[in-house]
């Protein structure tokens, strides 16, 4: 399948590890251009090296997606140097699980608002390109109640209705707007990395309810994403795609 990103320009979230990290990674080894962002700046020279190193075009930024302004700025600054904006990934989540009034005011700040100053900033862009796509990253926290039920799986639920509304309000205008929402997925330096070390009971709980036996890689979850920013997607439109190996229950009607 054809996919027709060569030469497309992405801008990217959360781009130096794990999911973020793995779209990054698909983008280009499609031929796409891609800037993203993540908070801190040794991983994202670290990533800058790795990825630069093949003659790829990727810019890394040292970016707070919480912090609008410098956001804005990223986005704008991005968009200059790739001399536009075909498709935006927004894949930053603070991961502020435990339910307390910080973590609350952390997920709006960062997971609901990171996602919605990114689409803001970037819209200009997306609708001069003709066929620009916006992917956002969601969780099946945010369609089920589970352990993470509290701000995370509140703000991520918030993310896919957000992102059914631009479907709906940009479909005239030439850009898609979908969601990905990725069961547990395991990585080096990762949540579950962390869970499995300090709360094993809670990681066998969670590994026990995946009928596949296992939890998603980074790339699984990158895979979707790619096709859905892709033209191959083109019809593709204000839907939630779960990647989860059949780990929810719920029927999507």
């Amino acid at each position: 399948m054809e996919l027709g990103l060569d030469g497309k320009r992405f801008l990217v979230t959360g781009g130096t590890r794990g999911i973020g990290r793995a779209v990054v990674d698909g983008l280009l080894a499609e031929k796409a251009a891609v800037a993203y962002c993540a908070r801190t700046p040794d991983a994202v020279a670290a990533t800058q090296s790795e990825l630069s190193a093949d003659g790829a075009t990727v810019i890394g930024t040292a970016v707070d997606v919480g912090d609008n302004a410098a956001l804005v700025d990223w986005v704008n600054a991005s968009a200059r140097a790739l001399g536009g904006v075909d498709g935006v990934v927004a894949n930053v989540s603070a991961l502020a699980i435990p339910d307390n009034p910080d973590n609350w005011q952390t997920s709006f700040n960062v997971d609901l608002m990171g996602t919605v100053g990114l689409v803001d900033a970037a819209l200009p862009y997306l609708l001069d390109s003709g066929a620009g796509s916006i992917v956002t990253i969601s969780s099946v926290s945010g369609r089920e109640i589970d352990f993470a039920s509290g701000p995370y799986g509140t703000m991520k639920g918030a993310i896919i209705h957000y992102t059914q509304g631009l479907a709906y309000n940009l479909a005239g205008k030439g850009v898609r707007a979908n969601t990905v929402s990725p069961g547990n997925t395991y990585f080096p330096g990762g949540v579950w990395t962390s869970i499995e070390e300090n709360d094993p009971e809670l990681f066998r709980t969670a590994l026990a309810l995946n009928p596949t036996g296992r939890m998603a890689t980074p790339k699984e979850i990158a895979n979707a994403v790619v096709f859905l920013s892709s033209s191959a997607a083109s019809f593709i439109t204000g839907t939630n795609l779960v990647v989860d190996g059949a780990l929810t229950r719920g029927v999507q009607f």
